[in-house]
């Protein structure tokens, strides 16, 4: 799974976020579209931690960071240390990394807002520096200390590494609609060499990169940073750490916002199912809209959403069969692949639907597959140079240790296709598919579904978005039901979360909460 949330306000389009395996090979994950309903599969609850800290934990609980510039005018950076094993702490460390903001003024400082962008994979720190620390609200950075911190095995803190950057190119190519048994086998292959690669260059730190274990070492940082509760707004996958935060530790929650909530007591399977009817809703709208610029290459005005979608998926089926240039210093040609990992990110921010019309002009009538192939080189922090950043490898790492497997083999995958392909007639193959990339993971999963009811928290602020095509409404209603202090807020509207879209209602709600510790009244929904 796996669920990006857009940096805003920077373009061309920048994506960094939350939980799907990737498009291509990597957007399995998780979502659905507003009219998809979340359906309970657990019955298990996260049970809260002792209130008391383990003697054992005592000396990480106790450190003080030794703060630095860090090159951004204004930031400051340091070294965290968690234990690598809560259970066994005295085996060894791993390393985060920590950057903050200090509050600007006026007014009275409130604490630490600690901020996370999703993923799992996306980078906090890059989040705070390129965004939060600079976009958020000024009310909210003149009150706060802003912080992140790079969750263990992500950019900054401890990088699982699996492939290289020419693997990478082959990887993300790979057909991921197989059409026959060989097909299948190279795809196979691709999942196989990928979880090698994890297991070869990561073996110890693998076991140890659960959402679990990034929400206690977020308790760590609340002591270090002096906190009494944690403050904290999290998006995407950030809401599924979030919520953890608050499952295991209630007493500790102080004013947290769930912007674009994931639903943790759904399985890996019913996740991928729902986020695939979430990327044809975002389609959808943009299918809508598409046929009334008169730039659309799908169709011109009268054309049908469903024959929106038949016109992309034959695109997409000619370059399955004849791949087309894309400009590329790497020789790389633009796929079908790539190319719909390029249309699925446009659609986590309805502001990137003229670039993906231009894109798909180009492709569709010159031949020209840069536009699109950019597109999907901004989904998977591809550089100029050919070098990754490591959000897949811990996108991966993440999910497949916090879920079993969606599927354990092909055969199960074929069995499945004709569910995805009715929740998305376009992209359904496709994410089906790529939800079979855990099974070969080398790592047994630790985690299982499970509710989230944080009893005794303070009041939580869980958003969602009607039209989210990513993390979908109904996961929000379903987690803001699930915890016994939550609040669900709805944006009425477009695009993969809903704080800092333009919508001044939410934003307004939001910042109300965080100063002054208000929750909205129940039912609110905004435009």
């Amino acid at each position: 799974m796996y669920i990006r949330r857009t940096l805003r306000p920077t373009r061309p389009l920048r994506v960094s976020g939350v939980l799907l395996a990737a498009a291509a090979l990597l957007i399995s994950a998780c979502s659905s579209g507003s009219s998809t309903t979340s359906t309970a599969t657990a019955d298990a609850v996260l049970a809260a931690l002792p209130s008391s800290t383990p003697s054992t934990l005592s000396r990480y609980y106790g450190q003080k960071l030794n703060w630095r510039t860090c090159g951004v005018p204004g930031f400051e950076c340091a070294t965290m240390k968690a234990p690598l094993d809560y259970a066994k702490p005295a085996s060894g460390d791993v390393r985060l990394a920590v950057a903050r903001k200090k509050a600007t003024g006026p007014g009275k400082r409130l604490g630490s807002l600690l901020v996370n962008p999703g993923g799992p994979g996306g980078s906090a720190v890059g989040y705070l520096q390129q965004y939060a620390g600079v976009g958020y609200p000024a009310e909210v950075r003149a009150r706060y200390d802003m912080v992140a911190v790079d969750p263990r095995g992500v950019a900054r803190s401890e990088p699982v590494e699996c492939l290289t950057g020419r693997q990478m190119d082959t990887y993300t190519q790979t057909d991921t609609t197989p059409d026959d048994k060989k097909e299948t086998g190279q795809l196979v292959d691709a999942y196989k060499k990928f979880a090698e690669g994890c297991g070869r260059r990561s073996p110890d730190l693998l076991r140890h990169l659960s959402t679990v274990e990034a929400a206690r070492d977020m308790d760590i940082l609340r002591a270090v940073l002096g906190d009494q509760k944690l403050t904290y707004v999290g998006a995407s996958y950030g809401t599924f750490l979030g919520a953890t935060y608050a499952g295991l530790f209630p007493d500790r929650v102080g004013r947290v916002v769930l912007d674009g909530a994931m639903d943790p007591q759904l399985t890996a399977r019913k996740l991928n199912q729902d986020q695939t009817a979430g990327f044809e809703t975002a389609f959808q709208s943009f299918a809508k809209d598409c046929v009334r610029q008169s730039d659309c290459p799908l169709g011109g005005t009268g054309t049908s959403p469903e024959q929106v979608g038949k016109n992309l998926k034959a695109f997409f089926q000619q370059l399955d069969k004849a791949p087309i240039p894309a400009g590329d210093a790497d020789g790389r040609k633009l796929g079908e692949a790539l190319a719909t990992t390029g249309v699925i990110a446009a659609m986590y921010d309805e502001s990137a639907w003229p670039q993906l019309r231009e894109a798909l002009t180009a492709a569709m009538q010159e031949k020209d597959g840069a536009g699109l192939l950019a597109l999907s080189d901004s989904y998977y922090e591809r550089d100029a140079d050919g070098r990754y950043a490591n959000l897949m490898f811990a996108n991966a790492a993440v999910n497949c240790l916090d879920l079993p497997a969606a599927f354990a083999t092909p055969d199960q995958v074929e069995k499945a296709l004709p569910a995805f392909e009715k929740a998305s007639p376009v992209f359904g193959e496709g994410l089906a598919w790529a939800s079979l990339n855990c099974a070969y993971w080398p790592v047994k999963p630790t985690g299982e579904p499970h509710r989230i009811e944080a009893k005794g928290a303070a009041p939580i602020l869980v958003v969602g978005t009607t039209r989210d095509p990513a993390t979908p409404y109904p996961w929000a209603r379903s987690l803001a039901s699930q915890l016994s202090s939550g609040t669900l807020l709805t944006y009425v509207g477009d695009g993969h979360t809903a704080y800092g879209r333009g919508s001044a209602c939410i934003d307004s709600t939001i910042n109300r909460y965080l100063l002054q510790g208000t929750p909205p009244t129940k039912g609110k929904r905004c435009s």
